[in-house]
Parts: C-alpha cells; sequence; structure tokens
C-alpha cells in the first residue's frame, strides 16, 4: 500500500532536458562569472538537480578575452604546472596566459569549480569558450542569459 503523499524524483539521463545558453563575457570579472558559469553547468538552477547526474546546459561563453581581473591581478596571478623532473616547475603570469590563450584563462577558472572526479569531467565537456563575438553553435540557438539574473 502506498501511503506517501510525496516522492523524491531523481532526474536521470533519460529525463534530463538540457538546453543551450550563450553567456557574453565582456565586462564580466573572472571569480564571479566563472562560479556562475559552473552552477549553470552542474544545473542547480534547476529544480529537478541531482547531484550525481549530468543535469545542467550547455554553455558558450563569447568575447573571452574582455574579461576583468580586479586589483594587481594582471601583474601579480599566475598558474604554476610541474612537468615531473626535479626543477620542472613552470610558472605563467596572467598577461601571457592572455595573449597565448585567452580561452584558456576562463577554462582553468570554472575546471576549478566543478567535482574532481567523472561527472566533473564530464559537465566540462558542456562549455564552449569563444575569445571573439563569433561560435560554432549557432545551429543550437542558444539563449542568451544574463548573469547578473543568476542567482
Amino acid at each position: 500500500m502506498d501511503t506517501l503523499s510525496y516522492k523524491t524524483v531523481s532526474a536521470n539521463r533519460t529525463t534530463v532536458n538540457k538546453e543551450w545558453l550563450l553567456v557574453d563575457a565582456e565586462g564580466e570579472t573572472l571569480g564571479r562569472m566563472a562560479s556562475k558559469v559552473a552552477y549553470l553547468l552542474r544545473g542547480k538552477h534547476k529544480p529537478s538537480f541531482t547531484p550525481h547526474v549530468d543535469c545542467g546546459d550547455n554553455v558558450v561563453i563569447i568575447n573571452a578575452e574582455k574579461i576583468v581581473l580586479t586589483g594587481n591581478k594582471w601583474s601579480d596571478k599566475s598558474y604554476l604546472r610541474y612537468t615531473g623532473y626535479p626543477g620542472g616547475q613552470r610558472s605563467t603570469s596572467v598577461k601571457q596566459l592572455l595573449d597565448k590563450n585567452p580561452e584558456g584563462i576562463l577554462e582553468k577558472a570554472i575546471k576549478g569549480m566543478l567535482p574532481k572526479n567523472r561527472l566533473g569531467a564530464e559537465l566540462f565537456r558542456n562549455l564552449k569558450v569563444y575569445a571573439g563575438t563569433e561560435h560554432g553553435q549557432e545551429a543550437q540557438k542558444p539563449t542568451v542569459v544574463n548573469l547578473k539574473d543568476v542567482k
């Protein structure tokens, strides 16, 4: 006999409704924007959010080279990596990374805010970042999102 009036409904791959969202990065602060985009990728803005399922949306970011960093981060912030050899620690400043790969700054910031497991890797594949205003997802008809309205 089923007497419960409320049941917890978990989303799964077949019941998830994924949309395409377009975000303009021009004039946005890096960390604040990255946290909101990670929130959209994760699907936390949906009432059917399920922590262990990819229920987020696909996000397209344009104008990645026009992001804003506050304070002295343009000169002081650096990204470290290690080659695996003794003395192999390498650092890259934000300005160098912007000149070489403007999409990389946003991708690094957003990837760091996603889960560090297979689900996080799957969610990161739903992100497309472009330096200019042109993007390759016109066929998906992405909906323009104002990040000021997101949580």
